[in-house]
């Protein structure tokens, strides 16, 4: 058995009196139970028996149930899914996010400051101040934030905070100055330094010119990393993610994961993508897949950034925005800069992933795999497209047409439908957030959620998925409701489909014999319920490799309380 978590009161554990030992077969039993088979067709089960992490066998309401096994757990009724698998978030930045300034949700300006004063004060020893989250899409100005307003909150520390999308920031005026940022720093390729009608520098940096100031910041040390990480891990365990795929992690995040699979303190699994910018990427290359014994880490793909993101105006697009003529977005690499990262991989064996949002990038993105498919013979590697957001129609059949994977985030969809068609026009949104025309070409679509763009809460994904409505249930009816998926076809994404998107179908993505023991106790049905409701649920149990690692009945609880989206926040510097 692996290394306890440490995480769960056993007493006050609602259907658990004890961890099963190395060797005990476990039968969970009394529960109303779904999974999918390999037909991805829905398959009921009220019990489920496991022995050392792994599935033996379903048992349906006539079946007679074995009485010769180790423990018998009651699952008093409850409703129990397969381990939900988030395929594109950043597990690292999320418990960055969980220790940092929070500012997901703030609806002005003016909020977002107030929190960055809190943080401030109650962190006297934090030297850089840093945060995530905000969104100037949802203020009443529609206005890119300000130095200014920031130097009358924190001025005698540097401030740096990320955009939602993780494409964008904003800096306090000392911090550019120790960056040694003025009117006459040049716009990197691929980014912007957003300026005043002067030309000086406003404070907000729009992708690769945002390494201008974040290049300054001290690296984060190793325990660092990992107390980042492992809060993170804690709190996705407690919305139910089992597995997440890492979208893009450099060397010094592969060694903490590392260091902290060696110590059994993983409590859910990862799949990581190397992160092509990497510094040391073509020796992590040389160094091959990694995987261990029991499926908690492995690395066998790689991410690629193609283009920015579409609230930040910096997705890479074929036509300019509607909202700004003359932008088309931006591109981090030339076609032949991209290629040769892509082609580095694929010839390492490697799964290539490559971030694309703009029509423009996912058409770069879809050329360069069908030349280098071509080239290589690697297209059964099941490369990806990360987010796929914004398609032209021939460009929707073309995923089919070269085995390319559309891993896509239902939430985006949601999230952006408040300036997706300013962005686009009536046209193009046609072919944006398409699951509904990607899969009539008969894909599959690997869902997620982006965190920590996005909340990590999965259940906020399969909501968006089938519903295409926010947290109140608007718009009535659905934003283009043509687009929904069904509640098997949204099921499946967050499962058995995510499951191979990263290669694990064999293990993960369903409740079968000879599959890993990934599963969750819900408190209400996720089939029966109104659509409605779905993003309502919570996650009682949630067990990995056999093993409980999160209890809503007993301590464990998600990290720092999910203060990340929590309507209340706590500022302090603490797990």
């Amino acid at each position: 058995m692996r290394k306890s978590t440490g995480m769960l009161a056993l007493g006050a554990a609602a259907i658990f009196a004890a961890w099963p030992a190395l060797g005990d077969t476990v039968l969970l039993e009394n529960v109303n139970g779904y999974t999918l088979d390999g037909g991805r067709e829905l398959v009921r089960f009220s019990a489920l028996q496991f022995t050392d992490g792994e599935v033996d066998r379903l048992f349906g309401a006539d079946d007679v149930l074995p009485a010769n096994v180790d423990r018998r757990v009651d699952g008093a009724g409850g409703t129990v899914i397969p381990g939900l698998i988030d395929a594109h978030g950043h597990v690292f930045s999320h418990g960055r996010a969980l220790l940092s300034v929070v500012l997901t949700g703030a609806a002005s300006e003016q909020e977002a400051l107030r929190r960055v004063g809190d943080f401030a004060a109650e962190n006297p020893e934090v030297e850089w101040i840093q945060g995530r989250g905000w969104n100037q899409v949802l203020w009443e100005s529609n206005e890119f934030p300000s130095a200014a307003s920031l130097d009358a909150v924190v001025g005698d520390r540097p401030v740096w905070l990320g955009r939602v999308d993780g494409h964008a920031a904003w800096a306090n005026s000392l911090a550019m100055e120790l960056a040694g940022v003025t009117a006459q720093s040049e716009d990197p390729d691929g980014g912007q330094i957003i300026r005043d009608a002067e030309g000086n520098p406003t404070g907000v940096f729009v992708d690769t010119a945002m390494s201008l100031v974040s290049g300054i910041i001290p690296e984060p040390g190793r325990d660092e990393i990992k107390r980042a990480l492992s809060a993170s891990m804690r709190d996705l365990a407690g919305w139910g993610l089992t597995s997440v795929h890492d979208a893009g992690s450099g060397s010094a995040v592969i060694a903490a994961f590392r260091e902290l699979l060696e110590a059994g303190e993983m409590p859910i699994r990862v799949n990581l993508m190397l992160a092509a910018s990497d510094e040391f990427y073509e020796e992590r290359l040389a160094e091959g897949h990694f995987r261990d014994a029991n499926d908690f880490f492995v690395m066998h793909s790689v991410k690629v950034v193609g283009d920015g993101a579409l609230g930040s105006r910096g997705a890479a697009l074929l036509e300019e925005y509607s909202d700004d003529p003359g932008n088309t977005g931006l591109l981090r690499y030339t076609d032949e800069q991209l290629q040769y990262l892509m082609r580095a991989a694929m010839n390492a064996g490697f799964q290539v992933n490559t971030h694309a949002i703009g029509d423009a990038a996912n058409r770069i993105a879809l050329d360069s795999y069908e030349t280098l498919i071509n080239e290589t013979g690697r297209g059964g590697l099941r490369h990806r497209v990360e987010h796929a957001q914004v398609l032209t129609f021939d460009d929707i059949l073309r995923f089919a047409e070269l085995g390319v994977i559309p891993s896509m985030q239902a939430v985006h969809a949601i999230s952006d439908k408040n300036m997706a068609e300013d962005r686009l026009g009536p046209v193009r949104i046609q072919g944006a957030y398409a699951w509904r025309k990607l899969l009539e070409t008969g894909v599959i679509i690997a869902n997620g959620s982006d965190f920590p763009v996005e909340h990590p809460n999965p259940f906020h994904g399969l909501h968006a998925s089938i519903t295409r409505q926010d947290q109140r249930n608007e718009p009535d009816g659905g934003w283009y409701p043509e687009e929904n998926m069904t509640l098997e076809e949204a099921f499946a994404s967050f499962t058995i489909d995510a499951a191979w998107a990263g290669h694990q179908e064999d293990i993960l993505g369903t409740l079968e014999p000879g599959k890993k023991a990934d599963f969750l106790l819900l408190d209400r049905n996720l089939f029966e319920i109104p659509a409605g409701e779905i993003r309502q649920i919570q996650v009682l149990e949630t067990w990995v490799n056999g093993e409980l690692v999160f209890s809503r009945a007993g301590e464990a609880q998600p990290a720092v309380g999910s203060t990340a989206f929590a309507p209340t926040i706590r500022y302090k510097l603490q797990i």
